[in-house]
């Protein structure tokens, strides 16, 4: 079983350049921003958090 405070999200195109935390993030739940790059692989973990972001859909044309 995983830690109850990791969290999975789902991310699009619409979302990157991605950085943790969103901008919709409850206050105690704030840290330093750090972008993530979720391309490379298809999905990136925040280091100060343990979120761990997935990419879904297409992705964007240009980007290599």
């Amino acid at each position: 079983m995983t830690d109850n405070k990791a969290r999975t999200v789902e991310v699009t195109a619409h979302d990157l350049p991605l950085h943790c935390p969103q901008p919709d993030a409850p206050l105690w739940a704030q840290h330093p921003r750090v972008f993530l790059d979720v391309l490379k692989e298809g999905t990136a973990t925040c280091p100060y958090c343990s979120t761990k972001y997935v990419f879904a859909g297409e992705a964007p044309k240009g980007h290599h």
